[in-house]
């Protein structure tokens, strides 16, 4: 699933849960945003807090906290960093720091110019609870190199990247199109038009960095489903609605790698 960040390109149409075009889905996964039983409450809060023994010699502190702590976002964004330093200097990939876990995540590249602004890169993640080792380390690659509205990352560019991680958590089907707030959920919609069922997503930042009000929100949502009539009080008032939450951390490529050489875990290998 392809995150939608207005700062890059637009989203490319994801598949509803009926197959028709609809909000933004890459070819890693095809959430049923219907489904709201296959949401339900991330799994294993605090997996991994045991694991401290199996860390030992790995370079990395004892797990502490669970998944969602911001220490161990940040965590996650360097591991994220791990993955593409792996990739491009041929070497085997660190294992993971953070604790583990089953949560909706989306891992997020984003890069700096040289007048200080930012473009997205990469977003892909999945709307259905899955490992978090795994997941953070599966869409660290694919949305650098698969996400089809970009070209693959190249090894030049990572010193202007920076990495957010987002674990998604508390779906529940809102009262109305308007039963959530901007800056806390995300929201998923799905609504009837012209024949099709038609679904799109938001994360939790998307709105509130757009600076847009509930109605603007809903309003591009159901553009980036692929709707193009006329937005009117009957639709609106037909629109399902999930809303969720989510917590989210971001590291730029410079931090990841002082913290590295500081925990004595930057290969020689990966240069100085």
């Amino acid at each position: 699933l392809l995150c939608n960040k207005q700062r890059g390109a637009p989203l490319s149409p994801l598949r509803s849960p009926s197959g028709h075009a609809g909000a933004t889905l890459g070819s890693m996964a095809t959430p049923t945003v219907d489904s709201h039983a296959r949401y339900g409450e991330p799994r294993g809060e605090s997996a991994g807090r045991s694991e401290a023994g199996a860390r030992a010699g790995s370079g990395h502190p004892p797990l502490t906290g669970a998944p969602t702590d911001h220490h161990n976002l940040e965590e996650a964004c360097r591991f994220c960093f791990d993955v593409l330093m792996s990739h491009f200097r041929r070497t085997t990939c660190p294992k993971p720091g953070f604790p583990n876990g089953e949560y909706p995540l989306f891992v997020t590249w984003d890069k700096y110019d040289q007048q200080g602004g930012s473009s997205l890169r990469g977003c892909i993640g999945n709307l259905t609870p899955i490992d978090i080792h795994d997941g953070v380390k599966k869409y660290a690659s694919v949305s650098a190199f698969n996400d089809k509205r970009f070209s693959p990352v190249a090894e030049r560019e990572v010193g202007a990247l920076e990495c957010s991680v987002t674990l998604l958590f508390n779906f529940e089907e809102a009262g109305n199109h308007l039963d959530w707030q901007v800056g806390v959920h995300g929201i998923i919609i799905e609504f009837e038009a012209d024949r099709q069922q038609l679904s799109a997503t938001y994360l939790p930042s998307v709105c509130s960095d757009q600076g847009w009000s509930q109605d603007e929100c809903i309003r591009s949502l159901v553009r980036k489903a692929g709707y193009g009539g006329s937005v009117s009080p009957a639709l609106l008032r037909g629109i399902k609605l999930t809303r969720y939450e989510g917590r989210k951390a971001t590291v730029p490529f410079e931090r990841y790698v002082r913290e590295r050489k500081r925990m004595g875990m930057w290969p020689g290998q990966w240069g100085p």
